[in-house]
């Protein structure tokens, strides 16, 4: 496999992989980039996976390119468009790290056993990776009418290509809640946090379930999920405990729009902090991004031996 991109998410995939090259099934044959003095490209030749500066023509000229059964784009939105563009007709499947949402969303946990054939795999975003498993959690006990997610990282932790997406992450989270984690509407918000020292990721996931609830089915199937993200994200835990509180006929909860909500609002905070292979543990947000696209990766090559 190759990684188009050699910044900070390229990187940190590329060394993931390398260090569990001897007990996984992914192997490097290119690490690709733009600039040729980046520190991506750098550790790459130090690791002595073959590199190229010319982007994804240069990756389509090396001699290994025939036996490259998938590329991971970690660039940015429009510049996936531009390479799947390029790439789409050789066959090679792709695991998309950045917010273009090209082929179908995935969340390991939730839904990837229903897109391993897909040719283009999206990873969503650092807040849907995180936040989609919860409502997709939550949904598993009653109707989500509404789930809204607050994504709170260190403003350290977002360079250039996230600043530059901000847009779509917002766009493409909102839709992963709907289409994947089974809210019928859902809202994303991202926050970036200037404070000093940097600070962990943050998420906080608000579910409105219709009705009656069970709250200890609700609690037991979150923890269920969040162990199960914690397999491939050992930073990924629950900050606090799970809180309830339920609107009734004598109390509704009024929502503009929708008028009257009666139900049980679910809050649940996580907390990431990232393994620290490439990035800085504050930067959990990219950190789950990586872990995620390499458990996916990791499962298609398995589906395909």
């Amino acid at each position: 496999m190759a990684i188009l991109g050699s910044g900070n998410i390229g990187t940190d995939l590329m060394i993931k992989i390398q260090r569990d090259r001897d007990r996984a099934p992914l192997r490097m044959a290119a690490m690709v980039g733009v600039d040729p003095d980046s520190d991506g490209l750098a550790r790459a030749a130090q690791l002595g996976v073959p590199t190229t500066a010319r982007g994804v023509d240069g990756l389509l000229a090396i001699p290994e390119f025939a036996d490259i059964k998938l590329v991971f784009d970690a660039t940015s939105a429009d510049a996936h468009r531009a390479n799947w563009a390029k790439l789409a007709a050789t066959g090679v499947r792709m695991v998309d790290l950045t917010p273009a949402a090209i082929g179908p969303y995935c969340v390991p946990v939730v839904n990837l056993d229903d897109h391993l054939d897909a040719p283009n795999l999206n990873m969503v975003t650092c807040g849907g990776q995180a936040t989609v498993p919860i409502v997709a959690a939550v949904a598993r006990s009653g109707i989500v009418s509404y789930a809204e997610i607050v994504s709170s990282i260190s403003s350290k932790s977002a360079g250039p290509g996230t600043r530059a997406n901000i847009d779509e992450f917002i766009e493409t989270t909102t839709r992963a809640l709907h289409v994947v984690g089974g809210a019928e509407r859902g809202k994303a918000v991202m926050v970036l946090n200037p404070a000093d020292p940097p600070v962990l990721m943050r998420n906080t996931v608000y579910c409105l379930v219709d009705g009656d609830t069970d709250h200890r089915r609700i609690e037991d199937d979150v923890r269920a999920m969040v162990e199960r993200v914690n397999d491939y994200v050992p930073g990924y835990r629950l900050k606090q405990r799970i809180q309830f509180e339920a609107f009734g006929s004598d109390n509704p909860l009024y929502i503009p729009e929708t008028g009257k909500f009666i139900g049980t609002r679910v809050t649940v905070l996580l907390e990431i902090a990232g393994a620290a292979d490439y990035l800085p543990a504050y930067a959990g947000n990219l950190d789950i991004m990586t872990s995620a696209a390499k458990a996916t990766a990791e499962r298609i090559a398995g589906a395909a031996a």
